[in-house]
């Protein structure tokens, strides 16, 4: 069943406190809990809404989200008449070089296709949100409202900085906390939006004609002043958006849990992805594997506990790991000890050798790394 609503993925942000995870690939494209990637909770929220319309807005380093998303198949996106549209940067200086200042900036780099919307309504999601949203329920919420905007937002206080919103008994906003760390007052802003189109263009020439592209220093707070009504929905489930090696290491430790790991992956909701074929996982009889996501096509010999592993990798015989993420198609030699540790894909980590980091600063082994 589709719905009068249209969905926008903003895929460009970079995230340097994400170090050498985010070399040559956006923050959207990042690996998580093994087989999937970030982008795919925007992708399947937006396909079990009945949204039939995609635009995903990238900038730089984008080949690696392209390679996963590809026509939009896997999430029911691949058709001749809509579907996804892939909208790299085509004005702007900002879209040449350099980064978007904010989401206005980007919005307004494709304002063309803004315009061609015909849908009443338009969600707009980030790429780094691991969470798995009811937009058909957050929708319902938004038109009874009648505000023009409605933001998704949680009762926890996320890691790091984030927008808090007061709100009044209804749920509509009073007031809005910018940039805050550690504060309690209000709701945490997950950064995902319910908009009518006609408030969007507005807000995107608002920031045109100023030059003024931050979406909540500029676009939210110019909306409210200007007397604009916006809502608030409170997402129950788990929610955590990627901004820091430090949140990569703990969201994916967090789907070691049970009561996590339902949350994110509900069976009535399933989040989809690009399909890879994989023979089963192959665990010999020098393996023991403790409270792990192993993914399929893994070679096992080694002990593995407290770790997310994806397709393809190979863990040597006496090896041992220990509160590890490894990527894809990674090789482990022999005899090998890593502990908090994160290894990008296709690495080499040689026989006996020693990679050790903490739980609070996890050891980073960049992409095709050869010890």
């Amino acid at each position: 069943m589709t719905t009068d609503l249209h969905g926008i993925i903003s895929a460009y942000r970079t995230s340097p406190d994400l170090g050498v995870l985010v070399h040559g690939r956006t923050v959207s494209a990042l690996t998580f809990a093994g087989r999937y990637r970030l982008v795919d909770f925007a992708l399947s929220s937006m396909r079990l809404a009945g949204v039939r319309n995609v635009g995903v807005i990238m900038q730089k380093e984008y080949q690696s989200l392209l390679d996963h998303i590809g026509s939009g198949k896997a999430w029911d996106f691949s058709r001749k008449d809509g579907g996804m549209t892939l909208l790299p940067p085509f004005s702007l200086d900002a879209a040449r070089s350099g980064v978007y200042t904010g989401l206005l900036e980007a919005l307004l780099a494709v304002e063309s296709y803004v315009q061609r919307i015909q849908e009443q309504y338009v969600t707009i999601m980030p790429g780094n949100l691991a969470a798995n949203i009811d937009l058909r329920a957050v929708l319902k919420e938004h038109i009874d409202s009648g505000a023009g905007i409605t933001a998704v937002c949680a009762k926890g206080v996320p890691n790091g900085e984030h927008h808090r919103y007061i709100t009044d008994e209804t749920g509509d906003v009073l007031e809005m906390h910018y940039r805050r760390i550690g504060e309690r007052e209000g709701l945490a802003d997950l950064e995902t939006y319910i908009v009518n189109k006609n408030v969007l263009l507005e807000m995107i020439d608002h920031a045109a004609s100023h030059m003024r592209y931050r979406l909540h220093a500029d676009g939210i707070a110019g909306y409210l002043d200007r007397g604009g009504k916006m809502h608030t929905y409170v997402h129950e489930g788990y929610a955590m958006q990627i901004n820091t090696v430090q949140d990569y290491m703990e969201a994916n430790m967090h789907m070691l849990r049970r009561d996590a790991r339902m949350s994110l992956f509900p069976l009535d909701r399933p989040v989809l992805t690009k399909d890879r074929a994989d023979v089963s996982t192959y665990y010999a009889e020098t393996s023991k594997v403790r409270n792990s996501l192993i993914s399929d096509g893994c070679y096992i010999e080694g002990i593995v506990e407290n770790c997310v592993i994806a397709p393809g990798v190979h863990i040597g015989k006496g090896a041992m790991l220990s509160g590890c993420i490894i990527m894809r198609d990674t090789h482990i030699g022999e005899n090998v000890r890593l502990k908090n540790v994160i290894s990008d894909k296709f690495a080499q980590i040689k026989p006996g050798e020693v990679l050790v980091g903490s739980d609070s600063v996890p050891l980073v082994i960049p992409r095709g790394y050869t010890a």
